[in-house]
């Protein structure tokens, strides 16, 4: 198979590929370059620790649009990171495409209740540092499981903001995926939250350039392995 090698920068050209015939190699490609880049040091930046427990590649930061690449990896996690707990909704909207392995995502049903709440709704908010400042709100809610969807490699599924949902990938398995943000400005990161849980923070751990060359290359051997050329 021929290898493109679009701009791994154009946020414009992964969003028109989405879902579109012929796109997957376009993704794919766009992945494996920018991968690449970092695995060899051309491509200046490092692998961050989130607390959701995966490798978070920043690509790009352009204004309300942003490219990242979220590796899932046994090691990714650093458990004492995550106070809240894994539920969330974005401020942003998010289009992801699994490039290797398998990705859950489990939509949560949320709505207020003050007699019987399960968890406390918590604001995120997050500094260019790397810090993420969470505080608790006044609304309590329950929270229900909706529906619950896996993506394998080479699919894509979409969140739009302000949707509540858990992301799981199998105990000791990997993935990778590529993902492509827009914020919108109406809207607010949140988590859920113990019901008397306190205002805390949490730096994100920024990995040296040794431990991101390593994590990029391990999903290159992986991507390479499932969609050969």
């Amino acid at each position: 198979m021929s290898r493109l090698r679009p701009d791994p920068l154009d946020y414009g050209l992964l969003e028109r590929a989405v879902g579109r015939d012929g796109g997957t190699e376009t993704l794919f490609a766009t992945a494996t370059a920018g991968l690449e880049e970092i695995a060899s040091g051309r491509r200046a930046l490092r692998a961050v620790r989130h607390p959701l427990g995966f490798f978070c590649l920043p690509v790009l930061r352009d204004g309300d649009r942003g490219i990242c690449v979220h590796i899932f990896e046994p090691g990714a996690a650093d458990p004492a990171a995550l106070v809240t707990s894994p539920m969330h909704c974005h401020s942003w909207e998010l289009t992801s495409f699994v490039l290797h392995g398998e990705v859950g995502n489990l939509r949560v049903r949320v709505r207020p209740d003050h007699e019987q709440p399960t968890h406390r709704v918590f604001q995120v908010h997050s500094s260019p540092s790397g810090t993420d400042d969470i505080q608790p709100t006044s609304q309590l809610v329950r929270c229900e499981p909706g529906a619950a969807q896996t993506s394998g490699r080479g699919q894509t599924y979409r969140l739009p903001a302000g949707a509540f949902h858990r992301t799981d990938v199998p105990t000791g398995s990997t993935a990778a995926t590529l993902v492509l943000g827009r914020s919108l400005p109406a809207h607010t990161d949140l988590s859920l939250g113990p019901l008397h849980g306190a205002r805390h923070r949490v730096v994100r751990q920024t990995c040296d350039a040794a431990q991101t060359a390593r994590t990029a290359r391990s999903a290159l051997r992986r991507i390479h392995g499932q969609h050969p050329e």
